[in-house]
């Protein structure tokens, strides 16, 4: 399994990329991530170009079983936070690399051998 990304991993990551001040680049951050939250709270759909749709989805009361007893339990309705991959992020994923450290080929990026 992977690392995990913090968010002051991702704020550094903003200040490396766009020299924005360390402070500046945590607060734009913070805006991006607010942004999203409030949009979901709202159940609105949240869909960035390229990487995924975040949506909030509503799920029915059900039945499910307790697997220590086997006795029936009602599971009550509630709301699920939903994310779909793009399919250019599912392409990526697949083939096993990111952007910065395997740039696709092109002509001012030719492949080494």
């Amino acid at each position: 399994m992977g690392d995990t990304i913090t968010r002051a991993q991702l704020a550094e990551a903003i200040y490396q990329e766009v020299g924005l001040s360390r402070n500046e680049s945590a607060d734009l951050l913070e805006l991006v991530l607010n942004e999203i939250t409030q949009s979901l709270l709202k159940s609105e759909t949240v869909k960035i170009s390229s990487f995924g749709s975040f949506s909030v989805r509503q799920k029915g009361q059900r039945i499910g079983r307790n697997p220590k007893t086997g006795e029936e339990v009602p599971i009550l309705p509630r709301k699920v936070l939903v994310f779909r991959p793009s399919q250019l992020l599912k392409g990526r994923i697949r083939e096993g690399h990111s952007d910065r450290a395997n740039p696709p080929a092109t002509p001012t990026n030719p492949p080494t051998p």
